[in-house]
């Protein structure tokens, strides 16, 4: 069962819905997006029964959106409790806390914020919100002096975001400040099966161009980059799972690996892949894996039959965030042709709404390994080249 919500469902996984019949929650919103009568709606009061009924049923959601929807219509204490663990950074942080006792978190709410004093924190540290999305109002704060700093950009990103997402998505009411952990981050789709065990879909790192950047502008994924970290990532959804019982619930994990190889957990996207149809469609994409049909489907990827013929090559997601320092009201167009011939093979590039969401949209990327500077450039644009002004 799928349940469709704004803001975005991509070609790919409408296609991959209609071919295998799966049935979609009819709710006014999926009908609204997905206006398609041969498609194989099923009432809602019908997808409660069946949620309520068997529990572990598979569910997957396209949006964190539909989380509402969730809490409204099922009755199941146990799945709002799991969503909870893994929405909120900082009960997230306390489910782990016995494996990790010895790094630092620390739960504010908005409104005392400005009490913390900086005895209080370990530097560095990231603020971010304790339910959050598209690392909005996500900081680093190295110094005393970046604190206060922080402070002052957090209060206007907040009112500049705060009507983009439903509470459920992104809650700047509580955020948390948690420890730096030097080290690799890495973004994982997966899955728990019916037996509580994990199935990885893809593993990305999450490449910065700075100590100071937070932003999720490339996301790139190899046979290397999968070999050398699927068997300790691996080990921590072991743990993951016991700890939170799932079965059938996929999920998109960031983490951060450090240099000795020990895992950091960031943040648990629960019942869905990445956001905006990124991660999940990639896995195609790159490796020819349907994502949504091996988890409906409970399928396990061969590893080393995939890798043949892409021993290489690097496939990557490029997140085209608005850092231009350019408002977005004072942004008439942005020229994708032009982006596109930067780029030697572009599998796909999408555009959203730059207005609403911030981003102007996403390009799906292979590449050469003798080509990897087309990466280099685009981590550190700024995008103005191919920004219209009115």
């Amino acid at each position: 069962m799928i349940l469709i919500d704004k803001p975005y469902i991509s070609d790919f996984l409408i296609k991959t819905i209609k071919n295998n019949n799966f049935p979609i929650v009819a709710t006014p919103i999926a009908m609204e997006m997905l206006d398609d009568d041969s498609l194989n709606w099923i009432d809602e009061k019908e997808a409660k029964r069946i949620k309520e009924k068997n529990p572990t049923s598979a569910l997957y959601t396209n949006s964190e959106n539909t989380i509402s929807w969730i809490d409204k219509n099922v009755d199941l204490p146990k799945l709002h409790q799991q969503i909870q663990l893994f929405k909120n950074k900082t009960k997230f942080r306390e489910l782990l806390s016995e494996s990790y006792p010895n790094y630092f978190f620390k739960g504010v709410l908005v409104e005392d914020l400005r009490k913390v004093t900086p005895d209080e924190l370990k530097f560095p540290f990231f603020i971010k919100p304790a339910v959050g999305f598209f690392s909005i109002a996500v900081h680093r704060v190295n110094t005393v002096e970046d604190w206060y700093r922080v402070l002052d950009l957090i209060e206007v990103e907040i009112e500049k975001t705060k009507d983009l997402y439903p509470a459920e998505v992104i809650n700047t009411n509580d955020f948390i400040l948690e420890e730096f952990i030097p080290g690799e981050e890495y973004a994982v789709d997966c899955y728990f099966d019916k037996d509580g065990s994990p199935v990885i879909l893809d593993i990305l790192h999450h490449i910065f161009s700075s100590e100071k950047d937070v932003s999720d502008r490339v996301y790139s994924s190899s046979k290397k980059i999968i070999e050398e970290n699927i068997e300790s990532i691996q080990n921590f959804l072991n743990i993951l799972g016991d700890k939170a019982k799932l079965q059938n619930f996929p999920m998109h994990v960031e983490l951060r690996i450090d240099s000795e190889g020990n895992i950091i957990p960031i943040e648990v996207n629960p019942l869905r892949f990445g956001g905006f149809c990124t991660t999940g469609d990639l896995s195609w994409y790159a490796y020819g894996i349907n994502s949504y049909e091996y988890f409906f489907n409970s399928k396990k990827p061969d590893w080393k039959e995939i890798f043949i013929g892409r021993e290489e090559t690097k496939y990557s997601i490029i997140v085209l965030d608005n850092n231009s320092g350019y408002k977005e009201s004072d942004i008439k167009s942005f020229d994708f042709e032009l982006l596109a011939k930067d780029f030697e093979k572009p599998l796909d590039i999408r555009k959203i709404d730059f207005k609403k969401y911030l981003a102007f949209g996403f390009v799906f990327l292979e590449t050469d390994p003798d080509n990897e500077k087309e990466l280099e450039q685009i981590l550190g644009s700024d995008l103005r080249k191919y920004i219209k002004l009115r």
